[in-house]
């Protein structure tokens, strides 16, 4: 389901770019406009962003194999990481570039009418791609607030798209004071200005997606409620004196790999043994299949704390 909302949204971010970098295109050329031109990047930029998140799911949902036995999740993970790199090499990069250029050389904007109308209708399109992602991201976070979703978020389309389009409905507001301060109050350098801060915003946008991709790509652990349910799961099974803990790793946004320690009765034979894993297993994949493997190692609560304290230094993984 979430795989799908995000799809949805990457979608409709997609075609909204396109459709925007088209028309900015063409305005800016008209107009000889620099923050026009920094916009039309901008939109450039996003929608060959839409292209690698959208090839990221597709890859991210291949079958394992004897190379990736845990499967392709993460190259949902590395695209993401890409698009906020391009995010700032290209999209803040060109538009801080192109403002100091034209405040260095500054020129008068032809015909601002044709950038207001532009702006207006870039507006619209942003505002209707934006009002779709966060209507998606709405339903993907549950009661969480928005920046502890965020955080927590094991789906960077989910929020990637919410976050290049709010950037995108900044830079036009930007875009418009500029060509308004550049044509009708004779400060042509102000075009110049607006191009840097366009270019500040999409630099901030970038850094905040970056940072979060990256801490996925190294690889997290899965959300608490999950990881208490595997083991509870397991505390419930008979057979079981406790279930000591667990270590989880998000492979993707619906690929969790798990480890978990059980403390099994001592009178148990291997047999009994291996029929309560196979049940645990059985009974953690159906109410969670998004755990694609399940380790189970057999082990006293002491040795579990004695291992965890000494690969994690004074206590559990945070």
């Amino acid at each position: 389901m979430a795989e799908s909302q995000s799809k949805v949204a990457v979608y409709a971010g997609l075609i909204g770019n396109l459709l925007v970098a088209v028309t900015k295109g063409i305005a800016a050329a008209w107009t000889g406009s620099s923050s026009m031109l920094s916009e039309a990047v901008h939109s450039l930029v996003d929608t060959g962003n839409g292209v690698l998140l959208l090839y990221g799911m597709h890859r991210a949902s291949e079958r394992p194999d004897a190379t990736h036995p845990f499967g392709y999740g993460r190259e949902l993970y590395f695209w993401s990481f890409i698009v906020a790199l391009l995010i700032f090499a290209l999209g803040s990069g060109v538009s801080i570039l192109q403002g100091i250029a034209h405040i260095r050389a500054p020129e008068e904007i032809n015909d601002p009418i044709v950038n207001y109308v532009v702006l207006a209708f870039a507006f619209v399109f942003e505002g209707a791609s934006w009002t779709i992602a966060l209507r998606k991201f709405r339903e993907v976070k549950g009661d969480l607030g928005y920046v502890e979703a965020f955080r927590r978020s094991k789906d960077p389309p989910s929020f990637m798209v919410l976050f290049e389009d709010s950037a995108a409905l900044i830079g036009i507001v930007i875009a418009a004071i500029g060509t308004f301060a550049s044509a009708h109050l004779g400060v042509p350098t102000m075009d110049g200005v607006a191009s840097i801060l366009i270019g500040v915003v999409l630099a901030v946008t970038s850094m905040l997606l970056a940072r979060e991709s990256k801490s996925l790509l190294i690889g997290e652990r899965a959300r608490q409620s999950l990881t208490d349910a595997i083991v509870r799961v397991a505390a419930n099974e008979p057979g079981v004196k406790s279930a000591n803990g667990i270590i989880t790793t998000q492979m993707g946004p619906d690929q969790i790999v798990a480890a978990l320690s059980i403390d099994f009765a001592n009178e148990l034979t291997a047999q009994d043994v291996e029929r309560i894993v196979a049940e645990i297993e059985r009974k953690v994949r159906g109410e969670h299949p998004e755990v694609v493997t399940l380790f189970v190692k057999p082990q006293s609560d002491a040795a579990f704390r004695e291992a965890i304290a000494q690969r994690y230094g004074d206590g559990q993984p945070a």
